[in-house]
């Protein structure tokens, strides 16, 4: 841990505050938005103990309240802060009293288990396609599954809108149209745009699982608190994770071009 004597780098205070994760803590310190004892932060500012941060103008401290929460995400919210067309956001359904935001993303169409939390590094670790960490979803589509369409599916589809090549991950039968998919990255919509490219159209999408966090039987528009046994579960998990650099190792190109360069927020699928 950073001495805070020496200080706190500023994006990893910014998170700690509950305000946004690291790389959205970049994006306000080199707009401008962000300063510490009425001067204007740079990239690699150090706060240390007593000073003042403010972020456009509003003053904000650190939060000490570790809060993690497991929410059942309804068809038509949208994980966005910003308010587009009027869709609901995952904030205002949570209402939670303190500052918490989501890790990763659920489209508007898509449901199921999304976490929220006030803590910037746990949601970078757990987001890094790079730490490879499974998220698992059921799916229904539009026809019957057939066996070359799990094989195809688990080896690896190329998504040239994206200029890449999926990962390979496991696919298993759940019904007749119906089949449960486990990930370890998050490319905009991949499993909609997957299905897709075998001339399949996803009728229902939900996300069940995120590392050791289970949706269960949490209902629709509702949230929990993660049991301290989840979180010791998940943080023991998380130990070797990165929470920075980007790694992509094993991925593969498409014209020449690595993967994961296009990737949405994990889980914008």
């Amino acid at each position: 841990m950073e001495q805070e004597k020496e200080g706190v780098r500023i994006n990893k205070w910014i998170s700690e505050a509950g305000i946004c994760s690291r790389r959205e803590a970049d994006r306000l310190i080199q707009a401008g938005r962000v300063t510490v004892d009425g001067r204007r932060a740079e990239m690699g500012t150090r706060v240390k103990k007593g000073q003042k941060v403010q972020v456009d103008d509003q003053a904000v401290s650190r939060e000490r309240e570790s809060i993690l929460l497991a929410v059942n995400k309804p068809v038509g919210v949208v994980c966005t802060t910003e308010k587009k067309w009027g869709d609901p956001t995952l904030e205002e359904l949570v209402n939670y009293p303190k500052r918490v935001f989501s890790v990763g993303r659920l489209d508007k169409d898509s449901e199921g288990l999304i976490l929220m939390t006030n803590q910037g590094d746990l949601l970078n670790k757990i987001m890094k396609a790079g730490n490879y960490h499974e998220k698992e979803y059921v799916v229904t589509v539009d026809k019957a599954i057939t066996p070359s369409f799990l094989k195809g599916m688990a080896k690896g589809v190329p998504l040239k809108e994206l200029n890449t090549v999926t990962r390979p991950c496991k696919v298993e039968k759940a019904g007749d149209n119906r089949f449960r998919i486990v990930l370890t990255q998050g490319l905009n919509r991949q499993i909609r745009r997957m299905c897709e490219h075998f001339g399949y159209r996803v009728v229902r999408l939900v996300r069940v699982r995120i590392m050791n966090i289970e949706l269960g039987k949490l209902p629709a528009g509702k949230y929990r608190h993660v049991s301290r046994q989840e979180l010791a579960v998940l943080l023991k998990s998380l130990e070797k994770s990165q929470n920075n650099t980007e790694h992509r190792y094993g991925e593969k190109k498409i014209q020449g071009r690595e993967t994961g360069k296009r990737q949405g927020k994990d889980g914008s699928r």
